[in-house]
Formats: structure tokens, sequence, C-alpha cells
């Protein structure tokens, strides 16, 4: 057997086999096409999918899991939320500007092909070190292309991490989160379901942009690249405005039965994965699909991922309905379609059938079975000799304050207009997650995304479970209970077995913590081959997991700046001496080396608990995770923010033995920093020991302008709040030029 004549495909010997073999016959030029891009791993996931079956997917709120746009849970009340991720790495990688903003767009129309209404936007970045012209040319243009396109479109683009690291000086990874709300009977899932109904195309014309994306985003990036950037789409939010309200309007008549946006793969994966989904057929002439370019071929058609695009499936009697809707909202469409029964896909072409496929054979690769092998690098990186405690601590606070991983991103969040609309209630960086007001009630969201590659680089495992417990402490922490999870993993070529075995352990690990945590996975996205063909360097492995909380009552949050003058300040959890992939050993060291953070799933559960309770229940109005640069970095951000000082005596701190460096910049899991006042005392301890959470006051909050600590009446670091804040906010600017 051959690859086909005259076609280019990224199809292996044995899919080409498959093929041939399940159709019984040699497909045409199309036809190859569209087995190409849906046998994409981009597409059909077919060397995770057994992998990412370990993440539990049930629980009493989900109403829609993975395998479909976006996942769904309930809210109560009558709503229902939607949360996706979804990745734009390789796109970004060489058009940062078109790449990012397009990734938006996309993981927006996922959102809306739920039923639900986009409602914010988050933003996963992750970059080489910003002493590189490359990287800082990526981190401008992406975060421009966010900022252009999520501001035109109007949904805030309220919370994001980004992490900076030389592995990522050719593939930047480029994730974007997108939350929606609706009534829990608008929900709509994408499969056609009904021979008969009509086929709507809806939104943008349809050119060349994007034609092979999938294929492009399947495969190790080249010094060749370059010659993929028609490959990337280019958006444009002002049409996608008009979408999404001409979209909602349309379910409201109760006529759409299915929707879909044309996303990765375009028409070719819109009407297969609907057709298959729903167990029926679809003829399609693509004469009627509205062209801006002369010339285009039915292969470009159909493969082509030009943006802004959703294909409608509609019930016979309420076609005239919904397309006044979109002459309403001057919505330009085509019919181009029906669906049958014949549980093919048949394409025409003026009046010939180009293409004719089963939908179920085209929509399900076979799976690939990966070996998997633990890389030798991991015994020799968990061995660190330890180095010599600093000094100076208080110098050694202020240098780490100054790294891009730790400094204030407000040069990023300033371009975005995060309060557009009114749901923003926590604005970027005043809590450890965003949350948005549920309209007509007191109750609110809160989401955040987080991932720590060095911590994976060293243990997968325990870098995945690592994750997830840090976006689900981050929602906490402004009094969110944490309801669901969506996973975004970047990782090299699957096809390595060292690089599959760090995305099996990560998933393994996730999974875990999904169950300890009681946090079902409800969507996700993996991003393959994100690695350079030049150096064959792959991108440390990357985890990123975005966690959706539920807020009661918005009357009751959390934010990070101390407040009070003399209000105790608590740690919950044990600090642990695992200071592997810490922020002090990578950027005071230049080590990545040692024991990384272990989770454990009974103490995080308790201080996770413990953080959301007391927020409720009035007892504190300030808690932070305890994470990036360890209890020294996290109770100087509340002192910078509250412009207030605090006393800290590390005698009461709950430890392992170890020096006082890795007391003060340990990242150990399931700790927060809260501080509560006399008066609520009582009760707050009185709930850690209802929950189980280790608690211990180390100090307290003081007007002195200045942060201390203490080993009893000795100070071992003492700085000036107003030193930490500069070096805290110049830190990113004067790094990209002052911009």
């Amino acid at each position: 057997m051959s690859a086909p004549i005259g076609v280019k495909v990224d199809l292996s010997e044995d899919e080409i086999k498959y093929i041939r073999r399940s159709l019984g016959r040699e497909p045409n030029e199309l036809e190859w096409g569209i087995f190409d891009t849906m046998f994409s791993e981009h597409i059909c996931y077919k060397s995770s999918r057994p992998v990412i079956k370990l993440l539990p997917t049930k629980g009493p709120r989900v109403i829609v899991g993975p395998g479909y746009d976006a996942g769904v849970v309930d809210i109560g009340d009558g709503y229902a939320a939607t949360l996706k991720i979804e990745s734009h790495n390789h796109p970004s990688a060489i058009d940062p500007y078109n790449g990012a903003g397009t990734g938006i767009g996309g993981v927006l129309r996922d959102v809306l092909s739920m039923g639900t209404r986009p409602i914010a936007l988050m933003d996963p970045l992750r970059f080489g070190s910003l002493s590189s012209g490359r990287s800082r040319w990526l981190l401008k243009y992406v975060v421009k292309g966010i900022a252009d396109y999520g501001n035109s479109v109007g949904v805030p683009t309220v919370s994001g991490e980004v992490e900076f690291d030389p592995s990522f000086e050719t593939n930047c990874l480029v994730g974007v989160g997108c939350v929606g709300i609706a009534k829990r009977e608008s929900i709509m899932a994408g499969g056609a379901r009904y021979p008969g109904d009509i086929v709507v195309l809806a939104g943008g014309s349809t050119g060349r942009d994007g034609v092979h994306g999938v294929t492009f985003a399947s495969r190790v990036l080249s010094g060749e690249s370059d010659a993929d950037r028609p490959a990337v789409q280019v958006g444009d939010p002002l049409l996608k405005n008009v979408i999404i309200e001409a979209t909602l309007a349309a379910l409201e008549t109760g006529h759409v039965r299915g929707l879909k946006d044309l996303g990765g793969g375009g028409l070719t994966c819109g009407v297969i994965e609907m057709a298959a989904d729903g167990e029926t057929g679809m003829e399609i002439d693509l004469s009627k699909v509205r062209l801006r370019e002369s010339g285009m071929s039915p292969y470009e058609i159909m493969l082509s991922e030009s943006q802004e695009r959703m294909l409608f499936v509609v019930e016979p009697s309420g076609v005239e309905n919904v397309l006044k809707v979109f002459e309403k909202y001057e919505l330009p469409y085509s019919v181009i379609g029906d669906v049958t029964q014949t549980g093919n896909v048949i394409i025409r072409y003026e009046d010939k059938v180009v293409a004719d496929l089963p939908a179920r054979l085209a929509a399900k690769s076979p799976v690939i079975k990966r070996e998997a092998k633990k890389p030798g690098y991991i015994s020799q990186v968990r061995k660190v000799i330890r180095p010599e405690t600093p000094s100076n601590l208080s110098d050694t606070l202020l240098k780490l304050l100054s790294s891009p991983n730790i400094a204030s991103k407000e040069w990023i969040y300033r371009q975005y207009d995060f309060e557009v609309g009114v749901r923003t209630v926590l604005k970027p960086n005043q809590g450890d997650a965003a949350v948005l007001r549920l309209i007509g009630t007191n109750k609110g969201l809160a989401a955040k995304a987080d991932g720590n590659s060095r911590r994976t680089y060293l243990d997968p495992y325990h870098g995945g479970a690592s994750a997830l417990a840090e976006a689900c402490r981050n929602v906490a922490a402004v009094g969110a209970e944490p309801i669901a999870m969506v996973d975004h993993c970047n990782f090299g070529n699957p096809e390595r077995p060292d690089i599959f075995w760090q995305f099996q352990e990560s998933v393994k690990g996730m999974a875990d913590a999904c169950r300890a945590l009681d946090i079902p996975c409800i969507g996700g996205k993996v991003s393959f081959y994100n690695e350079d063909s030049a150096t064959g360097k792959s991108v440390k492995p990357s985890p990123v997991v975005a966690v959706l909380g539920l807020i009661e009552d918005t009357h009751h949050l959390a934010t990070i700046p101390f407040k009070e003058h003399g209000e105790s300040i608590y740690i919950v959890g044990r600090t642990r001496c695992e200071l592997g992939g810490s922020e002090y050993y990578n950027y005071i060291h230049n080590i990545v080396e040692g024991e990384p953070p272990k989770f454990n799933g009974s103490e995080e559960k308790r201080s996770i608990a413990l953080a959301y309770k007391s927020i409720r229940q009035g007892l504190t109005e300030t808690v932070h995770d305890c994470s990036d640069g360890g209890l020294a970095v996290a109770i100087a951000e509340m002192c910078i923010q509250g412009d207030l000082g605090a006393e800290i005596n590390i005698k009461e701190i709950p430890k392992d033995k170890m020096s006082v460096d890795e007391l003060i910049f340990s990242e150990s899991n399931s700790r927060f920093i809260i501080t509560v006042s006399r008066k609520n005392l009582d009760e707050f301890l009185s709930l850690a020991s209802k929950t189980g959470a280790k608690v211990a006051e180390i100090g307290r909050v003081a007007d002195t302008g200045e942060l201390v600590f203490s080993d009893n009446e000795d100070r071992v670091l003492s700085c000036g709040v107003e030193p930490l804040r500069k070096t805290w906010s110049d830190s990113i600017p004067t790094s990209l030029g002052g911009v």
C-alpha cells in the first residue's frame, strides 16, 4: 500500500490502509483531505483518547461532559454555566497577533455553540525568557491580539496567568478559556438528530485562510513553518458580536435543533461531527456557500477554517423564522443542505457529487497506542545539592519579586477591557480568582487557570495534580466552592515515548486529584507537537487546569490586600522542604532540580473547605493562596496591595525541619494566608477544627510600612513596603523597554 498519489496528507501508512479497507475503494482528493483533517491529532485525539479517559467526568452538577464544544454544569436557580479551554499555540508562534485573536474567537464560539452567552475570558500563556527579542515580540503581539479581539467583541478578559521559561522560546503556548451562562433549558448539544432538518451556514464568508489549520497544529514546528502562515486564520471581532446576539436570538425561536461552530477543520469537521453525533447523514451543496475569493475548489471550501462561521440545523417549519432573525441582525447566511437518514455525508458541487463518506467512519479515527517510557533525566534532576542560604534574605525577596513569573502582570491586564458588561465583581489581581455576578441573584462564579511547567518537568504526576489543586485554592480564596474543571495539556511530540510518559503521568495526577477533591472534568484540550524540529527540544510539560467555582453570596468575598492594622495573620497548612521547581531555586540559584511539592488530597480538601467556608461565614475578607515564591512572596503581595506592613514569627509556622530560606520560599501545596479580627477568632478556630484544617497564628498586620520576618526576637528579613511595590510593579515594563 502506498500514500495517495498527488495528494499531500499527514496520515500514517496504517491509517491510509485502514481508510481504504473500511471504505472499500480509493478515496478521491477531497475525501483524502477530509480524512486528513478528521484524523489529525488536533481533531480526533488519536494518541490521547485512552489516557484522558482516566479523568472522572460525572458529578451531581454535570449536565454536559467532555466530547462537546464546551462542558456544562448546573449552578442552581434554573441556570447552567459553561466552561471551555482551547489552545492556539502553533498559529500564535508564527503570527502572534492573529493566532491569539482567533483563539479567542474560537473559544467564544465553542461556548456559544452550547446555547450559552459568553460572559468572561481567561488567558493562560507561556513564553520564553524576556531577555529574548523573539519572546518579547511574541508576548507583545499575543497580548495585543487578545486585547483587540476581546475588547472589540465586548466580552471581558478577567483572568489569566503567565509563565516564562526558555523551553517556550520557539513554541509559545497560548491558552484561551471562556465562561458562559444560560437558562438550563436553553442548553444546546451539537448533533443533527432529525432527518429532514435544514442546514444553514451563517456568519462570515469562506476564504482560503486556515486551510490545513488542524494538520498544521498536529505537526512539529520547523524552519519552514512560516510557509504555513496561510493556515493561520484572520478574525473579525465586530462580526463576532453580531453572531453572538443573532445566535442567541435564533435559539429563542425554539426552532434550532443543532448548533456548531466552524473552528478547527472548518465545514469538514462541522458537518461530519454533527452527522456522526446525531447518527444521521447530511447532504451539502458547496455551490451555495458564500465565498470571498474566486476560483475556490471544493477541497478549499471544505477545509477552510475561515473565522466567524456557525452551522445551524433547523426544523423545516421554523426555517423562515430563523432566517428572519439573521436578516434582522444583518447576519449573512446560506441554506446549504439538509439532514438525511443515510448515515453518509454527501458533498455536492455544481450538481456533481464530489465526496460521499460514512459520517462515523470519518469522525472516529483508530486509536494509536503510544509507547510510554520514563525519561532518564527524572532520577537525575530529583537529586540536588542544597544551595547556601543567601546572606541577605531581604535582598533575595526583592530580587524574587522582580522575577517575571512573580512580578505584577498589570502591563498585560491593563490592555484588556476587564469591566465591559456588568458582571465583573473582582478585577484582575484583586483576588486570587476572577469573580462574576449572576444577574438577578446574589450568586457569583469564580474562575481561574493554573499550572507550573517546572514542577511538572520534575514530577509529571504531582505537577498535574498540583495544577488542579492550585486552581481550586485560588477560587476558594475568593469564597467559591470549586465545582468543575477543564484541562489544557501542552506537550511535545507524542511519538516520543518519554514525552508520552510525561503526558500520561500528568493526566493520572490530575485524575487522582479530581477524585480526591470531588471535582469532575467537563472538557479540555490536548496540544501535542510543541517542539522545535531544528533542536529537537520540546516545551516543558505544561498541563494547565481551569476551575469554575460557585459563590453563594457575592456580598461575602475575600481579596488579597491586608485591610486592618492589628488583624491576626494565620497560615493554613504545613510547609515542607520541597523546593524543586520553585521560583526561588530557579530565579535565585538557577536550579531546576529537586523534589517538587507533593499533592495530598485529604490535606488539600480540608484547607480549601476552611478557606471558602470562612469567607462565606463572614469570618475573613483577606485570603491569599501561598504558591509561587512561597510564604514570603505571598505576604509581600498582601502588603503591597494593602499598603500595610506585617510582622511574622517564623517559629510559629507548622513546618518540617528546614533552613530559613527553604521555609519562607517553599511552595508546598494546601496553604493559605488568612487574616482574622479578634471578634471572629473563636468562630474561625472552631471552623478550622470542624474542617480538620491545620492553622497557626504566625503574626499580625502592622501599620509600620515594613514587612518583617523574625525568629522570635531576631530579624531574618525586613523590607519596606514601598521598595517591595516598586520592584514588583516595574519589572515587566522595564524588561519590555518601558512600553
